[in-house]
């Protein structure tokens, strides 16, 4: 079991004001990061610490104030960045604790709709991202394209391309899949927006109040189909998530094709992660695009 030091704890005191915490749990789950619940005198607070030597926390806490800029809050819920330090290349992410509960996920899917419209109108004028970020830990280019198709491609699916083990797609199949998939989005009309990026069921809640929550981020603008294709890939959001985000966007033509185009990014990734059976799902999703 991983524990704070006192020197960080005596940190994070110094950085909140606050004294000596009245009590540090440490909460399991997740595989990338450490973390905590920390109770003081007044508030408790959720801290995650990153020992990897890379920036994973600077790019979760400028996704989280990122997108907190375009929610309506009588809906959904972004954890509130309270500190960030970094103490001897060890990160510490420290933000507002929020109670999850099991309510249906109606103002999630209505929130998350409305994030998307909120940040559509503030007129983005490319896609991408302005700072170097990670999907998992795998790094998420930044850049900026005014071409959605050049975004997609050449920021996300073409990195995680050149660095998938290359017994797993020959030379000619990687020309194929990527013109396939030029030739399926030149007909789509993008929705540019803030997209969480990283939108499967173990980073959603729902608070006391019925409000969505989402957290663990890896925004980027990109079509707002992005997010609903990966809420797709692993389950977990009920019928009532869609109904209320397609009251704000109805399902466009050509919808379940991109959902398998955006989710491959996603099974590239795992491939990349974790190896074993990705790999074949890598070539099923190429099979399946392929056949459009």
């Amino acid at each position: 079991m991983q524990k704070l030091s006192s020197f960080e704890v005596s940190e994070i005191c110094d950085e909140l004001g606050e004294a000596y915490p009245k009590s540090i749990e440490q909460v399991h789950g997740g595989d990338i990061h450490s973390a905590w619940q920390v109770e003081f005198s007044n508030k408790k607070l959720f801290l995650k610490r990153n020992h990897r030597n890379r920036k994973f926390l600077e790019f979760e806490k400028y996704c989280l104030q990122n997108l907190r800029m375009f929610i309506n809050k009588k809906n959904l819920v972004i954890p509130e960045v309270i500190a960030y330090k970094n103490i001897k290349n060890i990160e510490i992410l420290l933000i507002e604790w929020i109670d999850m509960h099991n309510l249906d996920q109606k103002k999630l899917g209505k929130g998350l709709g409305e994030m998307h419209l909120n940040s559509n109108e503030s007129n983005p004028k490319m896609f991408g991202y302005p700072v170097e970020g990670f999907i998992g830990i795998t790094n998420q280019e930044k850049g900026w394209k005014d071409n959605w198709i050049d975004c997609f491609l050449n920021l996300r699916i073409i990195p995680q391309l050149l660095i998938l083990k290359s017994n797993v797609l020959d030379k000619e199949t990687l020309k194929q899949v990527k013109e396939k998939i030029k030739s399926v989005l030149l007909t789509h009309k993008p929705m540019n927006t803030l997209v969480h990026g990283d939108l499967w069921s173990g980073n959603i809640g729902i608070d006391k109040n019925g409000k969505g929550v989402i957290f663990d981020p890896a925004s980027w603008w990109a079509d707002n189909e992005v997010d609903i294709a990966m809420s797709k890939l692993f389950g977990g959001f009920g019928k009532e998530f869609y109904e209320e985000y397609h009251k704000i966007f109805p399902i466009k033509q050509g919808f379940e094709k991109r959902i398998i185009i955006y989710n491959f990014y996603h099974i590239l990734n795992h491939a990349n992660m974790f190896g074993g059976g990705y790999f074949n799902q890598v070539k099923d999703y190429v099979k399946a695009i392929l056949n459009m």
